[in-house]
């Protein structure tokens, strides 16, 4: 059986239960930035492509390193469905009338860099079904380290079992699969527009010289009050308090894709709401484990926390999409 040996750049990191999140702004490093209107990735070429029996998988990415997220299309006569296997997550395709099914995958930032067996499952009309083996290496970050001090009025916030809870609660939201694409266009955005990315997804943190976590998400530089945008269409699965993330807003996409706003003064959206891109669902706060006002945004797909600012660059397909 043919092979195939992918070098994806995906930003692992570990599941969430077993993932260290952070929702404090550090002092402001070096870190790369966005554009202040990012213009998500027109349809790219397939790097890869493996065809086997009636199906074949294109893969829309070179390589994946730990945190990020990759896409993949399956096509064939006659298919009614398809799911992937990768790091023992299942993962259900979703269709593109007229432009087959695609899947995406994700890598815990925690996940060791190697090669990961990759299964594609493939079932027809007819009654028939295929599995596709491929493989994936996972690739390390170079994620860097970060030391914080957190205020005494702060302080109570770095007790492992308040994260253990919170990751909890967050590993529950995330875990409700909506089976259909809520976002409309072929992409996402920033939650705010113009501002500078300060802290990086999936630093090492160490608080008060003691409590070591991670951070899973980007930090971005806004200030008190400023209103906050949805990245994409959704529905709100999340609005209320969190010990570290404060007033918080977490917005379901579909197909496994979430999104988290977190340390809001205010929040604008409730629970089951539909979302339009753009809407503006908060505004820029100092609530939770915070040392002043800062806006923390997260993007997490199949459960594990991804880089988002890599994440809403990549193409997606989105409803409507044409063929090729």
């Amino acid at each position: 059986m043919k092979r195939v040996f992918l070098f994806v750049v995906l930003l692992a990191f570990g599941g969430l239960s077993a993932a260290f999140a952070l929702a404090q702004e550090a002092t402001p490093i070096p870190a790369p930035t966005l554009p202040p209107t990012p213009t998500p990735m027109p349809r790219p070429r397939p790097t890869d492509m493996l065809t086997q029996e009636r199906a074949t998988v294109e893969f829309f990415f070179a390589s994946l390193s730990q945190g990020g997220s990759g896409l993949l299309r399956v096509t064939g006569d006659g298919m009614a469905g398809c799911s992937t296997r990768f790091l023992n997550a299942v993962v259900d395709c979703f269709p593109v009338p007229g432009d087959g099914y695609f899947a995406l995958l994700a890598v815990s930032m925690e996940q060791n860099p190697r090669r990961y067996p990759l299964d594609v499952f493939v079932w027809y009309t007819d009654g028939a079904r295929q599995t596709i083996n491929a493989e994936v290496e996972v690739t390390s970050a170079g994620f860097i380290r970060q030391n914080i001090d957190l205020a005494p009025d702060k302080v109570y916030l770095i007790d492992p079992e308040i994260e253990r809870t919170e990751f909890a609660r967050l590993e529950s939201i995330f875990s409700t699969i909506t089976p259909e694409r809520l976002w409309a266009g072929q992409g996402f955005q920033l939650p705010i527009l113009g501002s500078e990315l300060t802290s990086p997804f999936g630093a090492f943190r160490t608080f008060n010289q003691s409590f070591q976590t991670r951070h899973t998400g980007w930090d971005i530089r806004a200030t008190l009050g400023q209103p906050i945008m949805a990245i994409g269409a959704g529905r709100v699965a999340y609005a209320g308090f969190m010990d570290i993330r404060g007033n918080m807003v977490a917005l379901d996409h579909g197909y496994g894709i979430f999104s988290t706003y977190a340390h809001l003064s205010q929040i604008h959206v409730t629970r089951g709401q539909s979302i339009n891109e753009g809407q503006i669902i908060g505004t820029v706060g100092n609530t939770g484990r915070t040392s002043g006002a800062h806006f923390h945004w997260e993007v997490a797909v199949n459960g594990q926390f991804v880089d988002s600012a890599q994440f809403i660059q990549m193409w997606l397909p989105g409803l409507g999409a044409a063929s090729p």
